[in-house]
C-alpha cells in the first residue's frame, strides 16, 4: 500500500492538475476568507467553510477521477491487479493519496485562522470542529469519486458521476419535506450529508456523525475493491 500512496501522491506533483486544483482551492478559499471575514470584520470562519463544503463537493471529483480510470485506459491495470499488493492495498493507497492532497489544499486555512487570530481571539474549537469536519466529508467525497473512477476509463464521467452524487447527498435532504411517513423522513435524514456536519460547524464533536463520514467511505472503498475483484477475474 505505501508504494502505491508514494506513487499516487507524487503524480499530483509531477503533471500540471495538482497544482492547478491547489491553485483553485487557495483562491477561492482566498477569496471567501476575504469576503466573509476580512471585509466583514468577522472571527466566525463557519460561513466560509459552509461555501468550501459545496465547492469541494464539485471538485474533488477531479482529484480523484484519474486514480483508477487512468490505470483501465492506458492498460496499466493488470499489471497492477497481478502485483503482490492485496486489491484493498491498491485501493486504500490510492484512497490515502487523495486525502493527503486533499488535507494539503485544506490546511491553507489554519493560515486564515492564524491571521485572524492577530486581530482577535477566535472560537478555536468551532475552527477545529469545521477542520475536522470538513476532512471527514472530504474521505467520504474521495471514496465516492475513487469507486466511480473503478467504473469507467474516461476520467471525464468518473469527474462528472462522482459531481453527481455528491450533489446528491445534499439534495436528499429536501425530500424529507415531500414524504409525510416518519419512517421514510428519518432515513432521508439520516443519509442527507449537511446535518451530519453541523455539529462539527459549532465545535461539536459527535460520534454517530463521524461514524456516519467514516461507514460512507468504508462502503465505496469496499465496492471499488469489488470492482478491481471482478475485473481480476474476468
Amino acid at each position: 500500500m505505501g508504494a502505491i500512496f508514494k506513487r499516487e501522491f507524487k503524480a499530483y506533483f509531477t503533471s500540471p492538475i495538482g497544482f492547478i486544483l491547489l491553485g483553485i482551492f487557495f483562491f477561492i478559499s482566498a477569496l471567501l476568507f476575504s469576503s466573509n471575514n476580512l471585509d466583514g470584520n468577522n472571527i466566525d470562519m463557519s460561513s466560509m467553510f459552509d461555501y468550501l463544503i459545496v465547492i469541494y463537493a464539485l471538485i474533488i471529483p477531479f482529484i480523484t477521477m484519474r486514480l483508477l480510470s487512468e490505470e483501465k485506459k492506458q492498460k496499466t491495470d493488470q499489471c497492477l491487479l497481478t502485483s503482490p499488493v492485496s486489491l484493498p492495498g491498491i485501493v486504500l493507497g490510492k484512497f490515502f493519496s487523495a486525502l493527503a492532497f486533499y488535507a494539503i489544499s485544506l490546511s491553507y486555512t489554519i493560515v486564515f485562522a492564524i491571521i485572524l487570530n492577530c486581530f482577535q481571539p477566535i472560537e478555536l474549537w468551532v475552527f477545529i470542529g469545521n477542520l475536522v469536519g470538513m476532512l471527514l466529508l472530504g474521505s467520504s467525497f474521495i471514496a465516492i469519486g475513487l469507486f466511480i473512477s473503478s467504473l469507467t476509463e474516461n476520467q471525464v464521467i468518473a469527474a462528472i458521476g462522482a459531481v453527481i452524487v455528491n450533489l446528491l447527498l445534499f439534495a436528499i435532504q429536501i425530500l424529507s419535506t415531500i414524504f409525510t411517513n416518519t419512517v421514510v423522513t428519518n432515513l432521508i435524514n439520516y443519509l442527507a450529508i449537511m446535518p451530519r456536519y453541523s455539529d462539527f460547524a459549532i465545535g461539536l464533536f459527535n460520534l454517530s456523525d463521524a461514524v456516519y463520514f467514516f461507514s460512507i467511505a468504508a462502503v465505496f472503498i469496499f465496492l471499488a475493491v469489488r470492482v478491481l475483484e471482478k475485473r481480476r477475474w474476468s
